[in-house]
């Protein structure tokens, strides 16, 4: 996914990429409930889980099974090559970041 791509992605899903990948194999309850923190509101599982979905068909996060009921995400590396070229691009695109 290159920089255009990413611009593709709304706020939220980029927001749901960087909770992810700050945490080991989190389930989707672990990223509603950063998520929720984060944005101080509720997040309907009919909003999360679609955007998850999102994430893994572009090949961001992976998602894998922790037990028959629990799914978990973890970040790929073209996820983690995603973040980088965004907080370069805002670095260099900002004069209120710093270099």
């Amino acid at each position: 996914m290159g920089m255009n791509e990413m611009f593709g992605l709304t706020g939220f899903q980029r927001d749901l990429l960087v909770i992810a990948s700050g945490l080991e194999k989190p389930s989707g309850q672990d990223i509603k409930d950063h998520i929720e923190a984060a944005m101080g509101t509720s997040v309907k599982h009919g909003r999360l889980y679609p955007n998850l979905d999102t994430l893994v068909e572009h090949g961001l996060l992976e998602k894998g099974q922790h037990d028959r009921r629990t799914n978990y995400y973890q970040i790929t590396e073209k996820g983690k090559l995603t973040i980088q070229e965004r907080l370069e691009w805002m670095r260099s695109e900002s004069r209120a970041l710093p270099a």
